[in-house]
């Protein structure tokens, strides 16, 4: 069954857009609620009302040398730990930071490919994943396979799948893997942040409205009045929508599986991309898309209480005092949407998700190379006034429920403290910004990071709240630490699934002749499924990413041989599937339901066959080099005496179509 509708963002302003949402959803054959219906059109109503009230206004934030910074962080973002340089082993920074770097100089880290809203746009970010061997990480319908961890307490069948180098660099991310394991959960006093940066708590203290000299400076460095601050936003934004809604659901910090949680920005990109930026204020949507998101799901409900004592913005200045004084009637708006929640009106309930218990393994790392000088035309941070984002608003997704996420960042300076760009003088360094997620009334909170700083998202922070990426003028390394749900996602998930298709094929000893052993609908029905899963979800998975994992690590190389020859075999099995459906001694009953059950099976598979071949042979594919083009395999012609069905499955659905028409 479909999942809910979203909430939000351009169908709440645009009416033909509900009306194109009713349409879909009645053709996918879910019947809306009147109840969802009439939340959905009050949510509407109240957020302009909120909008109105809330005019230009950016939302305050503090950094390290605001008064009342700790106490926030106390209150509002316990869940987060900072581990300064400083206090890291210098042996693990040096073997942590050669590997990056080692990673880097033999190409590694790419960009990747990834499906946005039915198009194909390059990520900002390069990747790589490392990690168990034979887990992937899959997001924006694009699966990242791991180059093995190579440490000493994992077995990693053939141990020269990669050259010495890049096997002292997965070593060494491995060992910092195990300092995360064992450290995250053991905070010392002297761990947590109290000054970021030296010189500047004296600099500051005493002064009063230092947030709003940060959104004056913000407001003047943007353009000097709204007006021209949401043109230039507006512009960017259509600009490099795609680009950045990638990184603001899915992005270095964090990369999502399939579906977006909570961005506040999913209403302005939708504006922007409808042709609507110039009638959408960017601090309007601020509030709305942040408040759109409250019924859609539990844990981004934000109960003062969960998080610590309510404390009212401290340090704010004139410009910010008229957000303090919504506080009471946003509050309103919010206990009533949460009791709409909490009594399930208006929303769908998913089963939770398993909870993270048990002793922190992080079983993969996603590597990540920003370089400000190659990422043209920086976006401004838009609610807050934080500065130009690297990295937008985000959960980190994919990841077993309330589990960790640990980050080591490295600022990647040359001898003379320069980026790999060149230039000379200070340089300013990366932060990272945070923000309880769908309220506006806790300040955010910036973080500046040093060259091997590392922080912690502990509990449930990272559900309850989002956090950006802020450049900074260098080049920056993350190795991003987590628990990825991989239930779905390992080699040897995939290899069970092929077993348990491939047991229903039996094959003659003698002459080799294959028989389908049980004609059970529901059986045939879950081998189709997995052949399926087989060949869209890993087979063409690898082979678009092209050469890139066999160039410099053949670890995947054997394993996926082996995936092919056993998804040929479910090949065999659906052409023996397609003769028993067509042979005229079965029971009417039982041949119409194997028939349907053949006909969905095909139609889906003809579908994503032709949607990945036309991504394989698309202008964007055509500019990566040889090495990075996608590979469109499998991929046989109409005559391969090999293959048992042709490529093009048009006439055989027409005549499983036929064949149910005739009954």
């Amino acid at each position: 069954m479909p999942q809910t509708p979203h909430v939000g963002g351009i169908l709440t302003k645009c009416p033909s857009h509900f009306n194109w949402l009713l349409s879909m959803w009645r053709s996918s054959g879910y019947t809306l609620s009147l109840s969802w219906i009439t939340g959905f059109l009050n949510l509407s109503l109240r957020r302009r009302r909120l909008l109105q009230e809330l005019g230009d206004q950016k939302i305050p934030f503090l950094g390290p040398p605001d008064r009342g910074f700790q106490q926030l962080w106390d209150s509002s973002y316990s869940g987060l730990v900072l581990r300064r340089s400083c206090s890291l082993p210098a042996e693990l920074h040096s073997r942590v930071q050669t590997a990056l770097l080692t990673l880097r100089r033999k190409s590694c880290l790419l960009k990747d490919l990834v499906r946005v809203r039915d198009r194909d746009v390059f990520t900002a970010v390069s990747r790589a994943l490392v990690g168990e061997p034979g887990h992937t990480y899959r997001y924006l319908d694009t699966r990242l396979f791991a180059i093995p961890w190579h440490s000493e307490d994992v077995e990693v069948k053939g141990q020269h799948c990669c050259d010495p180098d890049l096997r002292s660099a997965c070593k060494a991310l491995s060992e910092l893997n195990t300092f995360f394991c064992t450290d995250v959960y053991q905070l010392k006093e002297g761990d947590r942040l109290t000054q970021c940066a030296k010189g500047e708590a004296e600099t500051k203290q005493g002064e009063e409205g230092d947030t709003e000299s940060k959104h004056s400076e913000d407001s003047n460095n943007s353009g000097g009045d709204s007006e021209s601050r949401q043109s230039e936003e507006g512009d960017t934004e259509s600009k490099h929508s795609e680009e950045w809604d990638i990184e603001s659901k899915h992005s270095d910090e964090g990369c999502s599986s399939s579906k977006p949680e909570g961005e506040w920005e999913t209403g302005f990109k939708h504006s922007s991309e409808e042709g609507e930026s110039s009638q959408v204020k960017p601090s309007e949507v601020s509030v709305s898309a942040g408040l759109e998101q409250s019924e859609v799901k539990g844990s981004g409900w934000v109960v003062k209480g969960s998080i610590g004592p309510e404390t009212e913005p401290v340090g704010l200045g004139p410009q910010e005092k008229p957000i303090a004084q919504l506080k009471h009637s946003l509050s309103d708006y919010h206990i009533q949407d949460k009791e709409e929640h909490a009594s399930g009106q208006g929303c769908f309930q998913p089963s939770p998700p398993p909870v993270y218990t048990g002793p922190v393994k992080f079983n993969v790392t996603l590597l990540n190379y920003m370089d400000p000088a190659t990422m043209s035309q920086l976006k401004e941070e838009p609610y807050y006034g934080m500065g130009k984002m690297a990295v937008g608003w985000h959960h980190d997704e994919n990841l077993v429920s309330h589990s960790p996420v640990a980050v080591y960042s490295y600022t990647c300076y040359d001898d003379k403290g320069e980026s790999s760009e060149g230039g000379s003088g200070e340089k300013a360094c990366w932060r990272i910004g945070l923000k309880v997620a769908w309220d506006i009334h806790t300040p955010g909170l910036m973080l500046p990071l040093e060259s091997g700083d590392c922080y912690y998202m502990r509990d449930e922070l990272n559900s309850t709240h989002q956090h950006c990426v802020l450049a900074g003028d260098a080049a920056r390394f993350s190795s991003t630490h987590r628990v990825a749900e991989c239930s779905s996602g390992t080699l040897t998930y995939i290899q069970s699934r092929c077993r348990e298709a491939l047991s229903n094929l039996h094959t003659e000893t003698e002459t080799g002749s294959h028989r389908l052993l049980a004609l059970l609908p529901t059986t045939l029905q879950n081998c189709e499924e997995i052949h399926n899963e087989v060949e869209f979800e890993w087979l063409r998975q690898y082979w678009f990413q092209g050469h890139r994992y066999a160039r410099f690590c053949s670890w995947w190389t054997r394993p996926m041989e082996q995936l092919e020859k056993d998804w040929k075999l479910m090949e065999t099995m659906t052409m023996l599937f397609l003769a028993t459906v067509e042979e005229e001694g079965q029971a009417a009953e039982g041949r119409r339901e194997m028939a349907e059950t053949l006909l969905s099976a095909l139609t889906d598979r003809h579908q994503q066959r032709q949607t990945w071949r036309d991504r394989c042979h698309s202008s964007l594919a055509q500019t990566l080099p040889p090495e990075e083009a996608p590979v469109d395999r499998p991929f046989w012609d109409v005559d391969d005496p090999n293959m048992p069905l042709p490529f093009d499955l048009a006439d055989i659905i027409n005549r499983v179509e036929s064949l149910l028409w005739r009954m």
